[in-house]
């Protein structure tokens, strides 16, 4: 006889779970017992990592699935674990990153009837009606274990929905009672990922393939917008060769992964609204929102064709973008389809045409590129410091396949333009709205990729939304040395311009008073001695001729093993 938790364990470990990040409760005596028992007996299983806050938890789970793919596990406790990992639910639904969150529950016996029945005061308080509605808008399912039995079949649907596209968060919650129920071993049946398995988009039919290929050696002036098409390493090398094959030029809105290396010639930057205007065919791959309506209007004449793991966005309840094709398939697929029918296509006379409009971009690419490196040279003066400058000169300390996680928000151009991306996966970032999570995607991607270091740029709004205590004691404990760079403004700079945006000459602008300000008169913030309290090397800066010699010495101590923070003073909103 073996307790539900027994076999929940199990249940994990045969879906190739490698960490279940946790914070525990009282609502999870079972399991902990059942992780003591399987260590005791030598047995393998996902490794379990204790993590003082779930926002964390939460986002080192996506920065490991970001890099490997793989959807891990988060056990949280009850409905206050639940609410605090929210915020990292809705980043990771809106980002298409799987994880499984899993929530034990109150004991819904009062008087003993049963193993695991209520014996604690919280156990009456943390019992809400509905405790899945706390995350449910941002799951693709949620359940409640009913009986151990079913365990391991409970457990291969949740892991099977959350990595199957579009990928994303699954919730289950797991009953104190349920988790102390014990069976037979011949009672518990296992249920395999060749049976049970989740499904992967895929092509398309060739006439379709045909189509794509036809419209793009037909066009003169295609382009091309994504976002998070860079997900996959496949992906990158498939649209790059197009790219180049066809001539089209690549422009990144808000990007969450790189689409192309930054030295492309086929590379366009960050800003499609300009190309909007002249394109005659555009390809919008695996994107959410490609352009502003509001500022970047399309000509009415552009065809569009849309290529997404999830194109009809059925979780925006509007959307709005016009399409002519409309294709729900895995991009890296349907491109490599579309190459193969060009390179067979191709005569003399294309090949030729698209060399030459790939050459006539050479004077616009070289002209974007001498912009970024002018804003770059303005190093900025004492006490506000260049966000370029740091940027640049971090992109020229790192390693091309070096991992940059990108929460720099107002700044985000400085980390995009400076910081140059070659290598698929090379960067990170969020198509989620909630702040805080770099520091713990820092963690997890670091957690992944060992051998390479992982640099974290953030605001000090969301240094603060991080919960930096828990991450430093996590990287402490474990032994993860991630850099972070803090570019300190005193504040909240988007919403100070989210106010001018609408109220140009309002009163906010008059007074300057823009409820943003964090940093006031002689309150000195210490950013660095937050990661300094856990062991972390910590520096603050505020002069432009520190910034080189900083960031060297706190990549030396990243390389050495220690977590490092770089607490850099660009000026005051």
């Amino acid at each position: 006889m073996r307790s539900s938790a027994h076999y929940f364990v199990e249940g994990l470990t045969g879906l190739g779970i490698d960490y279940i990040f946790s914070n525990f409760g009282t609502d999870h005596v079972s399991l902990i017992e059942a992780f003591a028992q399987w260590k005791k007996e030598g047995r393998p299983h996902p490794t379990v990592m204790l993590v003082p806050h779930e926002n964390v938890a939460m986002h080192m789970a996506m920065g490991y699935a970001a890099v490997t793919g793989k959807g891990q596990a988060v056990m949280v406790h009850v409905d206050a674990g639940t609410a605090n990992a929210a915020m990292g639910m809705h980043n990771m639904f809106r980002t298409r990153i799987p994880v499984m969150l899993m929530a034990g529950r109150s004991p819904y016996t009062l008087r003993g009837e049963l193993p695991g029945s209520r014996d604690n005061y919280v156990h009456f308080v943390q019992d809400p009606f509905d405790i899945a509605s706390l995350v449910r808008p941002y799951v693709k399912w949620d359940y409640s274990l009913p009986t151990g039995v079913v365990a391991k079949e409970v457990l291969r649907r949740a892991h099977s929905v959350m990595q199957s596209d579009p990928p994303g968060p699954v919730y289950l919650t797991l009953p104190r009672e349920v988790l102390a129920e014990e069976w037979e071993a011949d009672r518990i049946r296992d249920f395999s990922s060749e049976h049970y398995g989740a499904v992967q988009a895929g092509g398309v039919t060739p006439a379709v393939a045909e189509t794509i290929a036809s419209r793009l050696m037909a066009a003169r002036e295609p382009i091309v917008i994504t976002s998070y098409v860079g997900r996959k390493a496949d992906a990158v090398h498939a649209l790059e060769k197009l790219a180049i094959l066809c001539g089209i030029k690549v422009y990144e809105f808000s990007p969450t992964a790189i689409s192309v290396s930054r030295e492309s010639p086929c590379f366009g930057g960050f800003d499609p609204g300009k190309a909007l205007a002249g394109a005659d065919l555009g390809l919008l791959l695996d994107v959410d929102v490609p352009w502003l309506p509001k500022y970047a209007q399309e000509d009415p004449s552009t065809e569009w064709i849309h290529i997404d793991v999830d194109t009809i966005k059925k979780d925006f309840p509007m959307w709005g973008f016009r399409t002519d094709m409309r294709i729900q398939a895995d991009c890296a697929t349907v491109l490599q389809q579309v190459i193969e029918i060009v390179e067979q296509r191709a005569d003399e006379t294309f090949r030729k045409t698209v060399a030459a409009r790939v050459e006539g971009w050479e004077g616009a690419n070289t002209q974007r590129r001498q912009a970024v490196a002018k804003v770059a040279q303005d190093v900025g003066k004492k006490g506000a410091i260049s966000p370029a400058h740091v940027c640049a000169t971090l992109g020229k300390l790192i390693a091309p396949t070096d991992i940059v996680v990108n929460e720099a928000v107002r700044n985000t151009f400085a980390v995009l333009n400076q910081i140059p991306r070659t290598e698929p996966l090379s960067l990170i970032g969020c198509a989620g709205g909630g702040l805080g999570y770099s520091a713990g995607i820092a963690l997890g991607a670091k957690l992944a990729k060992p051998d390479v270091r992982v640099v974290q740029v953030v605001g000090d709004g969301g240094f603060h939304f991080s919960t930096p205590t828990s991450v430093y004691a996590t990287a402490q404990r474990y032994g993860i040395p991630i850099f972070t760079i803090v570019l300190d403004n005193s504040g909240w700079q988007a919403v100070k311009e989210a106010v001018l945006r609408v109220y140009p000459d309002g009163a906010a602008a008059d007074s300057n008073d823009f409820q943003a300000k964090l940093g006031m008169g002689d309150n000195v913030r210490s950013f660095e001695q937050v990661g300094a309290a856990f062991g972390a090397y910590g520096e603050c800066i505020d002069d432009p001729a520190e910034v080189e010699a900083a960031i060297a010495r706190c990549l030396k101590a990243v390389d050495a093993g220690q977590a490092a923070v770089l607490n850099v003073r660009i000026g005051s909103i």
